[in-house]
């Protein structure tokens, strides 16, 4: 999974017009947007990180990648910044 952030992207004709542009790059990418949190989540089976952000690019959009890995570091337990009670 290949993910970026799209600051720029406001509204559902971004949407629109991101998913085009990178289908248009590849044609069977899966793509996932969610507007609130500016985040494009593309799912390719022949385009490359740098072929998709072009295609964003392109668009008119500025994508910034990000990691799409989870966070390994432990949840701080309820409570206080220390985690007691």
């Amino acid at each position: 999974m290949i993910a970026f952030e799209v600051n720029d992207m406001t509204c559902g004709h971004c949407i629109s017009t991101i998913t085009k542009a990178l289908k248009a790059a590849d044609k069977d990418a899966k793509v996932q947007i969610d507007l609130t949190t500016h985040r494009v989540q593309v799912e390719s089976a022949s385009a490359d990180v740098e072929e998709l952000a072009d295609a964003i690019k392109d668009a008119g959009y500025t994508p910034t990648p990000v990691s799409t890995t989870p966070s390994t570091a432990p949840a701080k337990p309820a409570g206080s910044c220390c985690g007691c009670r």
